[in-house]
């Protein structure tokens, strides 16, 4: 976050620790409104990686799990990065914008992901940054969210996972009533006013509520190289191209989706407690032992926390799930908004 809209933003109320901001002032306020009504966020804390150069694309096609071919300039899609183990070190959202491909991704993981990116690019022709701060980004979500971006920003794409180029920046649609802005920074705060017409400003654990809500994980320092993607839903959610040839991890994660069922699975819950991505899940049948782990976690609208966790499905099938201990707070699990895999 840069220092000039770091201060633009404490000017419209906005309480920030590093490149997060928290609230505007009242919590449960802009919970509710991210329940009822429209919502705009900073996404600060998110970072971005940039990749430029004329071998990009062949260079990220044998890095990450979804293919690269099918991400033109007026298309987005979710995207991991695996270790040779098939562990997930980080997952993204992608666009393309300009000339860059740009990797939206958990700020705390962005220094190690770039980091081990760039140590395969050897001789390609290819530069990878930190453009975190190149642009504003933000996002907005609710009934009124593409009414509300099309007069900020001139235009939004027509479907889920598209994007559009506008005079401003960029338009990425997450879902049919989210969509994710990366603007230039010299139009950030215009937009943000504009915004502010019919959407409620909201600190960053209220967007993390809707995003879980809607079965996007994140991987963050807590869960690096814990999951399998298939374990928090990436395959459902199109994250993974199994015909798309060779990556770091390839293999184990094929023979993931087609050698037996898999014994882990992503759930959405809903605990009375504060919970956190990392915190362990245990249930009476693994007799002390963790049967699960939290991937991410934000506090609800109604009180207490929302989580999506990553457990034994037989456990989270037949028996009540604990957390942090196995008398810990019980979990009640919620449906996730999308089918899932037989």
């Amino acid at each position: 976050m840069t220092e000039s809209w770091t201060t633009f933003l404490h000017a419209q109320g906005a309480s920030i620790e590093g490149s997060t901001v928290l609230n505007y002032g009242d919590p449960a306020s802009e919970r509710n409104a991210a329940a009822n009504g429209t919502i705009v966020a900073d996404l600060s804390q998110l970072g971005v990686i940039a990749f430029r150069g004329e071998e990009t694309a062949s260079f990220l096609q044998g890095q990450l799990t979804n293919d690269l071919r099918a991400l033109h300039a007026d298309t987005a899609q979710w995207n991991a990065y695996c270790n040779p183990k098939g562990r997930l070190l980080g997952n993204f959202l992608m666009w393309r914008q300009g000339e860059d491909y740009c990797l939206q991704l958990s700020g705390d993981i962005l220094p190690s992901v770039q980091k081990r990116l760039s140590m395969f690019i050897m001789r390609a022709k290819v530069q990878a940054r930190d453009a975190s701060d190149e642009s504003v980004r933000l996002v907005v979500a609710g009934k009124q969210a593409a009414a509300a971006v099309t007069a900020a920003m001139g235009g939004v794409p027509e479907a889920a996972m598209r994007s559009v180029a506008v005079d401003a920046g960029q338009v990425i649609r997450v879902g049919d009533d989210k969509f994710v802005l990366s603007i230039a920074p010299v139009r950030a705060a215009a937009v943000w006013r504009a915004l502010r017409e019919s959407a409620t400003p909201v600190g960053a654990p209220v967007w993390d509520w809707l995003r879980l809500n809607a079965g996007i994980p994140m991987i963050v320092a807590a869960t690096q190289e814990q999951f399998v993607p298939q374990m928090v839903n990436l395959e459902v959610i199109g994250g993974v191209n199994f015909q798309k040839g060779c990556y770091p991890g390839q293999e184990i994660v094929a023979r993931s989706q087609y050698l037996g069922k898999l014994k882990r699975r992503m759930f959405l819950a809903h605990v009375a407690v504060e919970a956190a991505p990392g915190d362990n899940l245990y249930s009476a049948d693994f007799e002390g032992q963790v049967t699960g782990t939290v991937v991410n976690a934000a506090p609800a609208p109604t009180g207490g926390f929302d989580l999506l966790a990553v457990v034994q499905v037989e456990s989270a099938n037949t028996q009540t799930l604990h957390l942090k201990a196995a008398d810990g707070a019980a979990l009640s699990l919620k449906p996730l908004p999308y089918a899932m895999p037989e």
